[in-house]
């Protein structure tokens, strides 16, 4: 068998479809934030002298200051995106549930309301 013959190895069954998570209510409304679709997107504000430089700073949309420097982080596992809080002073929430506890994971999908801090966004996964 040659090279072209053989089964090309690719990963992408733990890559997720397209997703981002769009301001609701906060500094600005229908800002989308594109999450990486293998990996991990940190949440928070960026910081340089605290060393905080999430992929997505939410400083503009967060006037009082309620969303920690190192928030939270979306990640891909098995194809599928989780929310983890990251241990926030104001919290995580998943569609007004419980505050979500520090280091353990969620389960995300289309649609779910995420409130960092007092900011107010929606997770939506896009067609692939």
């Amino acid at each position: 068998m040659t090279f072209a013959e053989q089964p090309q190895s690719t990963d992408n069954a733990s890559m997720a479809p397209p997703g981002r998570l769009v301001v609701k209510r906060g500094g600005r409304v229908n800002q989308a934030f594109s999450l990486e679709r293998k990996g991990e997107t940190h949440v928070g504000r960026w910081d340089p002298d605290g060393g905080a430089f999430p992929e997505i700073d939410l400083t503009e949309d967060d006037p009082e200051a309620k969303i920690s420097r190192k928030h939270a982080r979306f990640f891909v596992e098995e194809g599928a995106y989780f929310l983890e809080d990251l241990g926030s002073l104001n919290g995580t929430f998943l569609n007004r549930g419980a505050r979500l506890l520090p280091g353990q994971p969620v389960g995300i999908k289309d649609g779910d309301e995420v409130l960092l801090g007092k900011t107010f966004c929606t997770f939506i996964l896009d067609p692939a």
